[in-house]
């Protein structure tokens, strides 16, 4: 193998598989170290400055971040990162006076925002420091989008989500609120440079099956959660069935149980192991005693009087087919009585305000064309972003997005082609500080992952409002935060110093390192001690070593940081370095550095 190219950003950064995964690539370590010190504030704007949202995404993030983590494959449980989230969000002091200044005097350009959610709201967040005047259209009332009118406040208090919200607005946006755009052409017509479509994906899909429309007691699940957000439902039938398995499902029954359920089911057509839904999910939603029937498709709703009465399903079997797809096969036909029906089945997107006819292509499903890169659909300055871009996703998705399209804008309103992307960069600092001391924690620590506290069941159901997670207690906190592995604290290697002694081969309690001849990839992943065979993650190669022509081979793998490798190295060969990845934003785009905005 060739030397690894460790002057390369993406080498190190994917080392750090949290900040990896994480779509918008948080440095999860460093906020994580400032929580342990108490720096509270320190770590909610480090956490900021990508994710734009730490107290709402300390809450309802995805987590892509947690199975990435590697403590997950050492011991089973990974750090509780999102929660840990919240514990900087929640304890964050007052950071006006650590947010971006904004210019009294404009740079001239104009920018129209559809819809108030998180994309939009990461653009406005982005752009305003630059001199852009933000214009943000919210055919609501309220805020959020989806974030509100979705997600229940028992999961994402209303103060949560105004508190960060009205961080990006009182920067100084132009809100519009209740004002629906209805003709993208005619507002292509007034005075904006670049418009961002971040309308989400607002439709719950319907189910046209018999008896669908004989009851007023069948719901579609985004809907009806919006219209409970707003206070305009607020009860719903004791006996209950939801119809779906993904994370819209588990608020749905939850939401239910709150507003009079009290027999509630959320049934399925797939298996458990195939539910969309997050695990923490499924987790809240089986804790309050909802029961989960899977393997069963909905066939006919049976209205009795003009009254709902039950949901007839068929019981199915899962099989693959000879050509490996999945396939069902019917059992049985089952009734299951209930006198409400949420679906949620799914969600799409609606975009009756967009004509056909303004150079704005859809592909066979009606979404718009979208470049992945750059956020721009097939008519120039026109952005997309969120679910209103690829479909549903989540949260943290649309935040990165959101990022995306605010260099893609800024690029395009100062004239530079939006496909000159500002580039990644990094940052190694050796962290010693004695010969067996390190600015970090790296013991190993075995305590196992901490169980956020939740208020009790009898409490919980008494008001529609009342936040389940309490989050971390303070001692909770200062052990989950030593479960972190500090994988941003790199192993960097000087073969050029390297005598070849084998002490850090000895010492490495993961058996990861080896000193061999050179060959294939293949042949030095098995020639480890334990075979790297994790192929999603590399193996590090060195340069030749100077005693016998040989290099030193390091799978990332299942390296635990703990930096006993450069503490027995008697020549310095191996140090510990702190790893920065430097995230370009708008800020960082080529014409930023061309112009300098006043």
């Amino acid at each position: 193998m060739n030397p690894t190219d460790t002057s390369n950003p993406d080498y190190f950064h994917k080392v750090v598989d949290c900040q990896w995964a994480c779509p918008a690539h948080t440095d999860v370590p460093e906020y994580i170290r400032l929580i342990a010190q108490g720096r509270y504030t320190d770590a909610y704007m480090v956490n900021r400055e990508s994710n734009v949202f730490p107290g709402i995404l300390g809450r309802v993030c995805d987590r892509p971040c947690e199975p990435a983590c590697r403590r997950g494959r050492v011991d089973e449980k990974p750090v509780a990162i999102c929660r840990l989230k919240r514990v900087a969000a929640d304890l964050c002091g007052e950071i006006s006076q650590r947010l971006p200044t904004i210019p009294k005097k404009k740079n001239g350009k104009r920018v129209a925002l559809i819809g108030a959610g998180c994309a939009s709201l990461t653009v406005a967040n982005d752009l305003l420091p630059l001199g852009y005047e933000i214009v943000m259209f919210e055919k609501l009332q309220q805020t959020g989008g989806l974030m509100r009118s979705n997600i229940p406040a028992f999961r994402l208090p209303p103060k949560v989500l105004d508190g960060e919200i009205n961080i990006i607005l009182d920067m100084g946006v132009d809100l519009r609120l209740g004002a629906p755009v209805t003709s993208l052409k005619e507002l292509l017509t007034e005075s904006y440079d670049a418009v961002f479509v971040g309308t989400g994906a607002p439709l719950g899909r319907n189910l046209e099956i018999p008896g669908r429309y004989d009851t007023d007691q069948i719901f579609v699940g985004i809907q009806w959660l919006e219209s409970v957000a707003f206070g305009h439902t607020n009860s719903i039938g004791e006996r209950v069935v939801v119809i779906g398995g993904g994370n819209t499902a588990m608020d749905c029954c939850r939401t239910s149980l709150r507003l009079g359920g009290k027999e509630v089911k959320v049934i399925a057509r797939k298996p458990m192991d195939m539910l969309k839904a997050s695990d923490w999910e499924l987790e809240g939603a089986i804790e309050e005693n909802v029961e989960m029937v899977t393997n069963h498709a909905p066939e006919e709703f049976i209205i009795e009087n003009g009254k709902l009465t039950g949901v007839k399903f068929s019981e199915v079997e899962w099989y693959e087919d000879e050509d490996g797809r999945l396939r069902s096969k019917k059992l049985k036909d089952v009734v299951v009585p209930c006198d409400s029906v949420i679906l949620a089945i799914g969600q799409e997107n609606a975009f009756s305000f967009i004509e056909r006819d303004i150079g704005l292509e859809f592909d066979n499903w009606d979404m718009p064309i979208v470049d992945k890169v750059t956020m721009q659909s097939t008519r120039e300055g026109v952005f997309f972003g969120g679910d209103a871009a690829f479909g549903p996703l989540n949260i943290i998705w649309a935040v990165e997005h959101g990022h995306q399209a605010a260099i893609s804008i800024h690029n395009y309103c100062q004239g530079i082609p939006v496909s000159d992307r500002p580039s990644y960069g990094m940052n190694l600092a050796s962290t010693k500080m004695g010969i067996h001391e390190w600015s970090y924690s790296n013991d190993f620590d075995a305590i196992t992952r901490r169980l956020v506290p939740h208020v009790s069941l009898n409490e919980r159901f008494q008001n529609l409002n009342i936040e389940v997670e309490l989050g971390f207690k303070a001692e909770q906190t200062v052990k989950e935060v030593e479960r972190c592995l500090n994988c941003d604290m790199q192993t960097v290697f000087k073969a050029n110093i390297c005598i070849e002694c084998d002490a850090c081969v000895d010492v490495c309690p993961v058996s990861c390192l080896i000193i061999a001849k050179n060959g294939s990839e293949d042949e030095l992943r098995l020639r480890l001690k334990t075979p790297a065979l994790n192929k999603d993650q590399d193996i590090f190669v060195s340069e030749t070593l100077p005693q016998t022509g040989k290099v030193m081979v390091k799978d990332e793998n299942v390296c635990i940081h703990c930096g006993l490798c450069a503490e027995r190295c008697p020549t310095g060969a191996w140090d510990m370095q702190k790893f920065t990845l430097n995230i370009p934003y708008a800020t960082h785009s080529p014409c930023t550095k061309r112009k300098k905005i006043a």
